[in-house]
């Protein structure tokens, strides 16, 4: 997909503060004359945020792992081709919390659904579109736990710790497999200190 703006999306597991440093970056970005387009998934449009209630609902226990995998391609498509195609083609930055590395890290390293039919299912999700930059905040699930269930635990977060070793497993393969694009961003420390490894990270692609 070709488009005159720049895509950047946050990863990592939960309670990671990526969502914290997303809007650092977007602050930063404003500041410096340029519009941003900030958005999360699931989510973004207002199709996507019905289906993000619905997948993160701890009480729909009986979600089968492809019913999920598709919820989530479903809510992208429809936040892709709504809202952040149109704001990229425009000239935009958008700043996106999770896209599809998200869906690999969760639903095939997490959930242990075949890799290549989580591929061929972002394919379609993401309608073709390829991030320009993705930073994975790196942090020990055992850290990050704590700081993502204070409000409540949904259901992903609810899988447990195992699972979310998992996650951050995927994260890894994804970062080795793609290392220009794929940039891990050490996410221990102050929000102050992150946010700096997160301006060296980007420094080549935009200036913070």
């Amino acid at each position: 997909m070709e488009h005159a703006g720049l895509f950047i999306t946050l990863e990592g597991v939960d309670g990671c503060g990526k969502t914290t440093q997303s809007k650092l970056i977007a602050d930063a970005l404003e500041a410096a004359g340029h519009e941003v387009v900030r958005v999360r998934e699931p989510g973004g449009a207002r199709l996507s945020e019905k289906i993000r209630l619905m997948v993160l609902d701890p009480g729909n226990t009986d979600m089968c792992d492809e019913c999920e995998l598709l919820l989530y391609e479903a809510a992208r498509a429809q936040n892709v081709r709504e809202v952040i195609e149109p704001a990229l083609k425009r000239g935009a930055t958008v700043v996106c919390d999770r896209f599809y590395d998200s869906t690999y890290a969760y639903q095939a390293a997490g959930r242990r659904l075949s890799a290549d039919m989580v591929r061929m299912a972002n394919q379609l999700g993401s309608c073709g579109l390829v991030p320009d930059v993705t930073l994975v905040f790196d942090l020990d699930p055992s850290s990050a736990f704590g700081r993502a269930v204070q409000e409540g635990v949904d259901r992903l977060e609810g899988e447990g710790m195992e699972f979310q070793r998992r996650v951050r497993g995927g994260y890894a393969e994804l970062a080795k497999e793609d290392p220009q694009r794929v940039r891990t961003v050490d996410a221990s420390g102050s929000v102050e200190v992150v946010y700096s490894r997160v301006v060296a990270a980007l420094r080549d692609i935009v200036l913070l």
